[in-house]
């Protein structure tokens, strides 16, 4: 029965993770059934994943895959186990209970992709692209037929924050430029435009700054590789792609530019308070050096009086609620998982792709999200460790 064994993973693992990743805390009570907003669609689909998961190992061939460098896994789940202990001292006024599953749920959502990538690196991560690509389209096309601008002028969908939805965007320009060279085609960049008009119409400063820094990196990087028709080639697009969308955009879309890139950031220097909000949490991690103030301690002392969720910085939250040792195991699992993908391991352009979603996301988790909007990066950054530490030639089959 050797189509058991074909393919070498199966793909309903990845298309119900990714669906649970991109989903976020998606309640029945956005699509109307208030009665039935306590069932968190992120369980039920994670356990129906993990199932399915367990399935697709059970019938992989047994291979031989050597050494694998797992010391950043093994790092990231005791800081996360750190972080759900750290609600045995936090203020009482904390919402211990939602973020301790916010935690476990990243967790898992970790580890599954982990274990399902290093199945076939190549297919897994291919297949994460296209499904983010897909995903970024349905996403722009709702935001802006469906949806609309929310108050603030604004472009999300479906119920979504502008943040989380810029994330989504600028991923699915990343997903294009690795579709292009998987296929060597360039038909997956011409969604590029949309995806551009989409992020920009999220008004999400940060997002598109960190998109700009990971875009300007790689350009550094592959420099001189690059081929002077190619880089005429590709100004032409860029040129021609922001013609389009200069033309072809909504009345909101130059109101938003002028309002919230011009004149609340260069001449009002708006940051939407986030220096303060930074300086509140600073000041938490100063007076609890060592343990910091538990789960969800700065909502507990500071923002439940001042109506703010989160720091709105990821580094500066661990240290708030963890003190020196959150940030000791979180700087011990970034530092493991670098060596880890250096230098690409026996994928480099896979790995160098997987990479630069993880560091998109982890630059935007220093300006907004909590802990679990931050998933998006650990993920990608499980596929990049996967595709760097298992060889070319895993997949052949042991005999027994």
């Amino acid at each position: 029965m050797t189509w058991l064994r074909t393919p070498r993973v199966f793909l309903a693992p990845g298309l119900i993770l990714v669906l649970v990743a991109i989903g976020g805390r998606y309640t029945l009570d956005r699509a109307g059934w208030t009665d039935l907003a306590w069932v968190d669609l992120r369980v039920v689909g994670l356990l129906v994943a993990l199932a399915v998961l367990v399935v697709d190992i059970a019938r992989r061939p047994r291979c031989s895959f050597g050494e694998r460098r797992e010391g950043w896994l093994v790092a990231t789940m005791l800081f996360f186990l750190f972080q759900i202990a750290s609600g045995l001292w936090a203020p009482a006024a904390s919402r211990v209970g939602p973020q301790t599953l916010d935690l476990v749920l990243l967790g898992a959502l970790v580890v599954a992709f982990y274990l399902y990538a290093v199945g076939d690196p190549d297919a897994v991560v291919r297949t994460a692209f296209l499904l983010f690509y897909v995903a970024a389209i349905i996403f722009a096309l709702a935001a802006l037929f469906i949806n609309g601008p929310g108050d603030q002028g604004r472009y999300s969908a479906f119920g979504g924050g502008p943040n989380v939805f810029v994330r989504i965007e600028i991923l699915g320009i990343i997903s294009a430029v690795a579709l292009a060279l998987f296929t060597r085609r360039l038909l997956p960049l011409l969604a590029t435009p949309l995806f551009g008009l989409a992020a920009v119409l999220s008004g999400s400063r940060a997002g598109l700054l960190a998109g700009a820094a990971v875009g300007a990196f790689a350009l550094v990087k592959i420099r001189r590789k690059l081929h002077p028709g190619a880089v005429a080639g590709a100004l032409g697009f860029v040129t021609l792609a922001v013609i389009t969308i200069w033309a072809f955009a909504p009345p909101a879309f130059t109101n938003l530019f002028q309002e919230r890139f011009v004149e609340q950031t260069v001449q009002d220097r708006y940051l939407s308070d986030r220096t303060d909000i930074w300086a509140a949490a600073w000041q938490l991690a100063v007076d609890h050096p060592l343990a910091g103030a538990g789960l969800d301690g700065f909502y507990g002392l500071i923002g439940v009086n001042q109506f703010v969720e989160y720091p709105h910085n990821y580094v500066l939250g661990v240290a708030a609620e963890g003190g020196l040792i959150g940030i000791g195991l979180l700087t011990a699992a970034v530092l493991l998982w670098t060596a880890t993908v250096h230098g690409g391991g026996h994928r480099p352009q896979l790995t160098g792709l997987a990479v630069a979603a993880a560091v998109f996301v982890g630059l935007s988790s220093l300006f907004s999200g909590d802990y679990y909007d931050s998933r998006l990066a650990w993920i990608f950054g499980a596929m990049a460790a996967a595709a760097a530490t298992v060889p070319a030639r895993v997949l052949e089959e042991v005999p027994a």
